[in-house]
């Protein structure tokens, strides 16, 4: 299967616009993709036609935005390949989903036991697990990086433990584009009794995560990454695990019963779903799903890598241009600095031109303390870019080399 890149362009309002009078090149997929007509489509109809609460009115409008809502639920549970649609909570994004599971291993967690991490995390996948070790008296301790941007995977295993608990690392990572061996990881950490949370934020884009076949503990993702809107996303957790955890809020929605004297919870998923839900999000993440199915997500990728070889043979002919993070697999990312220019300069004059690219450390600090250096240029590609973009990226980046230098 091969993609109609033309035909698919016209399905992105915002690719037709200009930026400081030039064409609009967006380069900065990895942070959040673009949104189609048909998802934005779904959140006007919504609003226009459907809009009311879920799950608590017997009116007519109230009962087709359920129906909508739980709809978007079994379109997740059934890309993700979850066992039951109740295993996929619906949240605001990864950071939400993240501290979802974090929170409640505040509870299980004793001084002793032992969390591995990643050398390269974004700090959504840190900053949550420090803070629950700071207070549980849990040890922290990183799985190491090679300089080609890939895992230590022979450090990884002398660190796993029958103290260790819970693993936590990316599928993709945000800075660097590697894909890491996620089954490999998995399989290791359940031979040691430990859990997995696998953050698949840049990740769900390019590759379809089959939980029940990597036996994934609980999977997170954003679905402004995937095409959707911003402000919702979802945690995927194995059934019996989730029911382990306390609940992360407490208000209406997550409640069976509530009296003065004592308050049970729902059954999942509601139990992790406290108040009212992005309802409008909800419905269009699952519109996404529908529209990047549509296109096929082994034709998305074959595409993309396409850019990825394509752009990396061009940036590899511009003098003193070092990427960061050659692992062999990796997604369409690539970050990368020239000589001593600052990133940021570099990126506010691609800016100038109509390039839209990242610039700094991306939440992934760790990475450039790593590199030694403050920051990259990150550019990541979409099924949406053309090969005529990134040719019009390298002379707009050849043009700002010359007046840095």
């Amino acid at each position: 299967m091969t993609i109609d890149v033309a035909a698919i362009r016209n399905d992105f309002p915002i690719l037709h616009r200009e930026v400081n009078g030039k064409p609009l090149v967006y380069f900065d997929n990895a942070a959040t993709s673009q949104t189609p007509k048909a998802v934005i489509d779904a959140l006007v109809d919504y609003y226009s036609n459907t809009n009311a609460n879920i799950h608590r009115g017997v009116h007519a409008l109230s009962q087709e935005a359920t129906d909508a809502f739980e709809q978007a639920r079994q379109k997740i549970q059934k890309h993700f390949n979850a066992a039951k649609p109740h295993e996929i909570i619906l949240t605001s994004g990864t950071t939400h989903s993240i501290n979802i599971v974090a929170s409640g291993y505040g509870a299980l967690l004793s001084p002793g036991d032992e969390l591995l991490v990643s050398a390269m995390e974004h700090h959504s996948n840190i900053v949550p697990w420090q803070m629950m070790a700071e207070k549980t008296g849990a040890k922290l301790q990183v799985i190491p990086m090679l300089p080609s941007g890939v895992l230590d995977m022979e450090a990884y295993q002398e660190l796993l433990s029958a103290n260790t608990r819970l693993v936590f690392v990316n599928h993709v990572s945000n800075a660097l584009g590697t894909v890491n061996p996620i089954a490999d990881i998995i399989d290791l950490a359940h031979a040691q009794g430990a859990h997995v949370l696998i953050d698949g934020a840049q990740a769900a884009p390019h590759i379809v995560a089959d939980v029940q076949a990597l036996d994934i503990d609980y999977y997170v993702t954003s679905a402004h990454k995937l095409c959707g809107p911003t402000g919702i996303g979802m945690l995927y957790g194995k059934e019996a695990l989730l029911n382990q955890l306390p609940p992360y809020q407490g208000g209406g929605e997550m409640i069976a019963e509530v009296t003065f004297e004592k308050t049970t919870y729902a059954d999942l998923p509601h139990k992790f779903e406290a108040g009212t839900p992005n309802i409008a999000g909800g419905i269009a993440f699952g519109a996404a799903l529908d529209y990047m199915n549509s296109i096929g997500f082994e034709a998305i990728a074959a595409y993309e890598h396409e850019l990825l070889s394509y752009a990396t043979t061009a940036l590899k002919k511009i003098p003193n241009l070092k990427i960061y993070g050659e692992a062999p697999e990796k997604t369409a990312v690539i970050s990368f600095n020239v000589g001593d220019i600052h990133p940021y300069d570099l990126g506010s004059i691609l800016d100038k031109l109509g390039i839209a690219v990242r610039t700094g450390h991306h939440c992934a600090q760790p990475i450039m303390d790593y590199y030694q250096i403050p920051g990259t240029v990150r550019a990541s590609f979409s099924f949406y870019n053309t090969t005529a973009e990134i040719d019009a990226m390298v002379a707009a980046l050849e043009r700002a080399i010359q007046m840095l230098t």
